[in-house]
């Protein structure tokens, strides 16, 4: 459902009529078999964005499916850790990411590809290990009482956030690049509690339209549920116990993204983003974050909508960028996520926000769709 950071992740496909488009898979963040409900919609995604290329002169943009090249450290990509079958979000934003020129006029990079800006470049704050035990200890109280209503079968979870993500701007014939971030734009997502049923509305990533996608799961056999795919009513079957909880991440993510303690560090940012999960597992998660090696606190982060506080943080030692999750610096609420270079690479300067996140909502709703506190339907 979770990365991250982001240049958004190539999910492997086993359909062999993507062979042909999609670079080579490295190691899935999410099993094969969780993918296969959703090869339609991307499909059909494909084709559409064949059909406007075709249309479109050689000197205009084109969007390709370019794999990374191999000789870079492998960035840990934006993996949302939805519920269930919303694991379309983590295929489909694969489908935009890069943005080759190509053909007359292509010698230069004139601008930023459609609804991109230049990316911003902060002063980076160092972390430390000082007080992390006694932030975490505040974050996780703060966790503990904030008690949403927990929802009832036929109900939906509703997630509302204001994100941006990485892009990148290709010259395919000089092979110059240059990075960009989408425009904030929303996203609502809205789940079923036993992850079977779900909507996502985000336009302004080019992954839905204005009326959304369905992230229905249709299959009759549908894949167990795990942390790197669960839905809320397998997350309340889990231990809150820090020191287990902890222990059956590293197992599930065994051989997963860029080193295990960044792995693990990984799929709990993506339980707690796009979540309404219980209090008491919501705390038992922040523990067993300040286990992993690597973790520490940022005095100072800005979350995407502009609110200040205060992070836990790790730096992903292959590919060089920090993820914060941030929050309120007084009632330690959680706020959203920052993704920041710490180094040059891959093109990128160090301090240049690659990612950003603002969670502006969480509730239960009654039916799809609806927007909380009107019953209207979005």
């Amino acid at each position: 459902m979770n990365r991250t950071p982001w240049q958004r992740r190539r999910e492997p496909l086993d359909h062999a009529e993507l062979v042909g488009l999609l670079p080579p898979p490295g190691d899935p963040v999410l099993p094969r078999d969780r993918l296969t409900s959703l090869e339609e919609h991307l499909m059909n995604e494909i084709q559409q964005a064949q059909s406007r290329n075709a249309a479109k002169p050689q000197s205009q943009p084109v969007i390709m499916f370019p794999a990374l090249p191999p000789e870079r450290p492998r960035r840990a990509g934006r993996r949302l850790a939805l519920i269930g079958s919303a694991v379309a979000v983590a295929v489909l934003a694969g489908v935009v990411g890069v943005v080759q020129f190509t053909g007359q006029g292509a010698a230069d990079v004139a601008g930023p590809p459609e609804g991109a800006v230049p990316a911003s470049v902060v002063h980076v704050v160092q972390g430390t290990k000082e007080g992390l035990s006694s932030t975490v200890d505040r974050i996780s109280g703060a966790a503990e009482r904030e008690k949403l209503p927990a929802p009832r079968p036929g109900q939906f979870l509703y997630i509302r956030s204001q994100v941006s993500w990485l892009e990148t701007s290709e010259n395919a014939d000089t092979g110059e690049s240059r990075t960009y971030v989408q425009k904030l734009h929303p996203r609502q997502v809205w789940l079923s509690p036993d992850g079977r049923r779900g909507w996502l509305i985000e336009p302004g990533n080019g992954t839905t339209s204005q009326d959304g996608l369905t992230l229905d799961d249709n299959r009759q056999e549908p894949a167990g549920p795990g942390v790197g795919a669960p839905s809320h009513d397998y997350l309340k079957t889990l231990t809150t116990d820090p020191d287990e909880l902890l222990k059956k991440i590293y197992e599930e993510t065994e051989g997963q993204g860029n080193g295990p303690d960044q792995q693990a560090f990984t799929t709990i940012g993506d339980l707690v983003r796009e979540q309404v999960m219980p209090a008491e597992l919501a705390s038992a998660l922040y523990r067993a974050a300040a286990k992993i090696p690597g973790v520490v606190v940022v005095d100072d982060s800005v979350d995407a909508v502009g609110r200040h506080g205060i992070a836990i943080a790790r730096t992903d030692e292959t590919s060089g960028d920090r993820t914060e999750w941030i929050f309120d610096p007084k009632t330690f609420s959680y706020l959203g996520e920052r993704t920041v270079q710490m180094r040059d690479a891959e093109g990128i300067k160090a301090g240049t926000v690659i990612g950003h996140t603002a969670i502006t909502e969480r509730a239960v709703v009654d039916s799809m769709k609806e927007i909380p506190g009107d019953r209207s339907e979005a």
